[in-house]
């Protein structure tokens, strides 16, 4: 199984740190955050497919063309059309996958949970509950686990069940399309809903460790909490 990782963003709300590092390649504890990504993939993975964008070069660079025996292919995102967009942008290097993984390359994720999600061998979002679900893709779930709706960002959530950014998808929704937002942007969680409308199943796996870096201070609560791990 490939895995994609979704590293275009220009990390707006990281600003003064992202003026001139893009942000997966700032450190916390020692390591990047893409590095922490990395190395949370399942040894089923067999090849990393990056999506890069603003100062994409930087990552290139950083990670070359093998992360520990992996092949790393790159895809370029040029312009801020959203998450689905990115995935249709590698519909030619994902052509022979029934399943593939999608991460975003931003946030510090827990290994076991992110090989749980892998395990099911259908598609699968990793979720978490937070007390705030409104900035996240929110999830309803039936008592078998199967995924009955998702909503992205809602004023109004129905669950504290979030789609945490790793996520296992059938290969059709590279085929689907859903309308652009006002942003101009089109969200894998609005492909994911259409699917679902159109009888397609998604199962959910639950995060062991999910620590979102989405503000500089972030970095700093990461680090601490690491540093408890790790001590």
């Amino acid at each position: 199984m490939k895995a994609v990782i979704l590293a275009a963003g220009e990390g707006l709300r990281m600003r003064p740190l992202t003026e001139s590092t893009p942000k997966q390649l700032l450190r916390v504890h020692g390591k990047t955050l893409l590095e922490y990504v990395l190395e949370t993939l399942p040894s089923d993975i067999s090849e990393i497919v990056m999506v890069i964008g603003y100062k994409g070069e930087q990552i290139q660079k950083f990670l070359g063309n093998i992360w520990r025996e992996k092949p790393v292919t790159y895809v370029w995102q040029e312009k801020k059309e959203g998450t689905a967009r990115a995935l249709s942008l590698c519909k030619d290097v994902l052509k022979d996958e029934t399943l593939f993984m999608t991460v975003y390359a931003d946030d510090i994720h827990g290994a076991a949970g992110v090989a749980a999600c892998i395990a099911r061998q259908q598609p699968c979002l990793l979720l978490s509950k937070v007390e705030d679900p409104r900035r996240f893709g929110v999830v309803e779930i039936d008592m078998e686990g199967r995924i009955t709706g998702i909503v992205e960002k809602p004023d109004d959530p129905k669950s504290n069940f979030v789609s945490n950014g790793v996520l296992v998808l059938p290969a059709d929704i590279l085929n689907y399309a859903t309308p652009l937002r006002d942003n101009g942007e089109e969200y894998i969680s609005d492909r994911i809903a259409k699917m679902i409308a159109d009888g397609h199943e998604f199962y959910t796996a639950h995060a062991t460790f999910w620590h979102p870096i989405g503000y500089p201070e972030d970095l700093q609560k990461a680090e601490e909490i690491l540093a408890k791990q790790i001590a």
